[in-house]
C-alpha cells in the first residue's frame, strides 16, 4: 500500500485523547451518551481523533473521559490490541480545562513526549500524515496547527508577523488579531507536565491550553504550522457542525471509495496488524458497508488490482 502514512518517528511519543465534557451544546442528543460516541457518518466520533494519533505513529494512548462515560469507551475500543495499540483509560471527574489532561496523565506520560488531541476534532487532507510525523519527531518544544476560520472569536487565535512567525496566541478574543484558530491537536515535549502543573486556573476555573501554548511561545519553543486549503479541520461540537462533518465524510468516501480515519486500514498500513487481522475484523461486520470495505480492501491489495491510500 502506497500512502503518506508509512514510516514512524524515531522518538518515543505518547498520545492523549481527551473525550470528556458534558456535551451540552449537543443536548439532548448527549444526555445519555458522550458526544464522542455519537456517529459521524459511518463510525463513532472518537475513531477520527484516534486515527489521527495513529497516523502520527503513536501507539501508546491514554483516553480521558468522565466517570460515567469511561466504561462505554472501554466497551467500544477495548485495550486497542485489534489495531496494534496499547489503550489505557483515566477519569476526568470534572471539566477543568484542556490542560488538565497533562496533570491527569502525568504518570502515563512519564518522561516521554506527548500529543494531545480533542475527541471532537476531525482532520483530513493530502499530506496530513507527513505533517503529523514531522511534529511527532520534533526534538524539543511544541507544535500546534492553525487553521483559517470565519469565526476566530470562538477559538484560541494566533497572530503572525509578516514573515509568518507566531507573535501571540489569545483565547477567544473579542477583537481577533487574525482569522487563524489553533486546532485541537497539540504536540509537546515532556516538560508540558511541569508547565501544566504550574498553571493558575483562569477566571472560568480552568487550566487553559492557551496558557500552555503561551509558555512555549514566549520561550521560543513553539512552532505554529498552518493547515492550508488542501486540509480540512472539522470541530463537531454543535448540531450543525456535526451534520456538516457527517456530510463531508459521506461525500468524500462515496466519491473516492476510500474510508476516512479507518483504524484498521491505518494500523495495517503502519505494519501494526496484518491482512488476516483486517479480514477477521471485516467478517464481524460483513453485513454492512464498513465491514465489506475491509474485506474488499484486503482482497484488492492481495490481488494487487489497484493501489490504496489512507486518509
Amino acid at each position: 500500500m502506497s500512502n503518506d502514512d508509512t514510516g514512524t518517528s524515531t522518538r518515543t511519543r505518547k498520545g492523549i485523547l481527551l473525550a470528556g465534557g458534558a456535551g451540552t451544546r449537543l443536548s439532548p442528543a448527549t444526555r445519555a451518551v458522550s458526544k464522542q460516541l455519537l456517529p459521524v457518518y459511518d463510525k463513532p466520533m472518537v475513531y477520527y481523533p484516534l486515527a489521527t494519533l495513529m497516523r502520527a505513529g503513536i501507539r501508546d494512548i491514554l483516553l480521558i473521559s468522565t466517570p460515567k462515560d469511561l466504561p462505554r469507551f472501554e466497551d467500544l475500543l477495548g485495550d486497542g490490541h485489534q489495531w496494534g495499540l496499547n489503550l489505557r483509560y483515566a477519569e476526568q471527574p470534572a471539566p477543568k480545562g484542556i490542560a488538565q489532561a497533562f496533570t491527569i496523565g502525568a504518570d502515563f506520560i512519564g518522561g516521554d513526549d506527548v500529543c494531545l488531541i480533542l475527541g471532537d476534532n476531525i482532520f483530513y487532507g493530502e499530506g496530513l500524515g507527513a505533517k503529523l510525523r514531522r511534529a511527532a519527531g520534533q526534538a524539543e518544544g511544541g507544535t500546534v496547527f492553525a487553521y483559517y476560520v470565519n469565526d476566530p472569536e470562538r477559538y484560541g487565535v494566533v497572530d503572525f508577523d509578516e514573515d509568518g512567525q507566531a507573535l501571540t496566541i489569545e483565547e477567544k478574543p473579542a477583537a481577533p488579531p487574525s482569522n487563524y484558530a489553533v486546532t485541537g491537536l497539540y504536540f509537546y515535549d515532556a516538560d508540558v507536565v511541569e508547565v501544566a502543573e504550574g498553571l493558575e486556573p483562569s477566571d472560568r476555573g480552568e487550566l487553559e491550553i492557551t496558557d500552555v501554548n503561551r509558555h512555549y511561545l514566549q520561550r521560543g519553543r513553539l512552532q505554529v504550522e498552518t493547515l492550508g486549503r488542501g486540509m480540512a479541520w472539522l470541530d463537531t461540537g454543535t448540531h450543525d457542525s456535526l451534520l456538516q462533518a457527517a456530510n463531508f465524510v459521506q461525500t468524500i468516501e462515496e466519491r473516492q471509495g476510500l474510508k476516512i480515519s479507518c483504524p484498521e486500514e491505518i494500523a495495517w498500513t503502519q505494519g501494526w496488524i496484518g491482512a488476516d487481522d483486517v479480514a477477521r475484523i471485516g467478517r464481524t461486520m460483513d453485513n454492512n458497508a464498513y465491514g465489506q470495505y475491509l474485506l474488499d480492501l484486503v482482497e484488492r491489495v492481495r490481488s494487487d488490482a489497484s493501489p490504496t491510500s489512507v486518509r
